[in-house]
């Protein structure tokens, strides 16, 4: 059975309205909505609302639901789509969402001057990040139980974007990878607030390619990260609030000048950051 959809403008990531996804606990229970939007963005952040006590799954994972009904996941950068989510009502009725991806121009930037080895490390050194982005990648598998990611986010420092989300890289002329985060160019020193509420689950000083890291997890498999820091204010395991400082802009690991790169991930899944701003407009 096709699941009903009831617009976009409260759930899309663009969109205001996730206040809609929150009722009271007491309301939960009547509420037998399953509202997704008809079509999201590559790198959207898409909040969904089903039953209290569905069994939710897409793309082979089992997702959290929250107790009012809430579940969240993210669309990859590549991702052509349609996606197929499957919804278990408790009462035994089941559910096919069906979302169309709405498809992204990705233009070149090219980013030189960049460290030789950075781009291509000998082996030693790949060896280390290899190790390093394996511990970063355990930080992101974390599914806990808290829906600080359904409040809407505000930016981390203020500045010029430098570096958008998904753009094609090029490294002294090298081709790299899609861009992972967004850059916003600030001088070294600039406070680093928490754009939503999390816990830390990595903070790392000195990493090969992306210096000072910090990871900050919002909950349901949603977290953040912040690259090229020149200080890391708090330490893996401390819970801190919206707006709360956490760390200073640096030039740290492969950058040539000082900013902050801020991503977002879904698991493993890497999100827009701006996507997910665009939320509070």
């Amino acid at each position: 059975m096709r699941a009903s959809m009831l617009g976009l403008a409260l759930l899309a990531v663009g969109g205001a309205g996730v206040a809609a996804l929150l009722p009271a606990p007491a309301q939960a229970q009547a509420d037998t909505r399953v509202v997704f939007p008809a079509s999201a963005s590559q790198g959207a952040m898409v909040i969904g609302k089903v039953p209290a006590g569905s069994v939710v799954q897409y793309a082979g994972r089992t997702l959290r639901v929250s107790g009012y009904g809430s579940v969240v996941f993210g669309i990859g950068r590549d991702e052509k789509g349609p996606l197929q989510l499957q919804v278990q009502r408790p009462d035994g009725g089941r559910d096919t969402v069906s979302i169309a991806v709405t498809a992204r121009d990705w233009p070149t930037e090219r980013v030189n001057g960049v460290p030789p080895k950075t781009v291509n490390p000998p082996p030693a050194i790949a060896e280390r990040i290899k190790r390093e982005q394996a511990q970063v990648t355990a930080a992101r598998a974390r599914d806990d139980d808290r829906a600080d990611f359904a409040k809407p986010f505000i930016w981390p420092v203020q500045g010029r974007i430098s570096g958008r989300f998904g753009n094609a890289r090029v490294y002294n002329g090298q081709p790299g990878a899609g861009h992972s985060g967004m850059d916003i160019a600030v001088p070294t020193g600039t406070p680093v607030k928490a754009p939503a509420a999390g816990v830390v689950t990595f903070a790392g000083p000195d990493l090969y390619l992306t210096g000072g890291t910090l990871l900050l997890d919002h909950g349901f498999g949603i977290s953040s990260n912040f690259l090229h820091l020149s200080r890391i204010d708090v330490k893996v395991g401390d819970r801190v609030e919206q707006g709360q400082v956490i760390a200073a802009v640096g030039a740290t690991g492969r950058a040539t000048g000082p900013h902050l790169h801020w991503g977002m991930n879904w698991f493993d899944t890497r999100i827009d950051p701006l996507l997910v701003l665009d939320r509070s407009k």
